[in-house]
């Protein structure tokens, strides 16, 4: 994938991660874009290793994993900030 496909996805599952997990968090859509492309990353390696899937092109699949990856950081990231 290219660098705007990235970017968009990022968006994409950055702003679902938002909606499925609202709440108080530092940043604007620059972070909320950074942090869908970082769970696309993490969701992708995941999906690796459990024989889901990669993120490859901009599909389904592509879509569910970025936004597990991104659901998992947003989580991380609260739980750092909470201590």
């Amino acid at each position: 994938m290219g660098i705007l496909s990235w970017i968009f996805v990022g968006l994409v599952a950055g702003a679902l991660a938002k909606l499925i997990m609202p709440g108080k968090d530092p940043g604007n859509i620059i972070v909320t874009i950074l942090i869908g492309i970082a769970g696309g990353l993490i969701g992708g390696f995941i999906g690796n290793l459990l024989g889901i899937g990669s993120v490859t092109g901009f599909n389904l699949t592509t879509l569910l994993l970025a936004t597990g990856g991104a659901l998992l950081l947003l989580f991380g990231w609260r739980q750092l900030k909470n201590k």
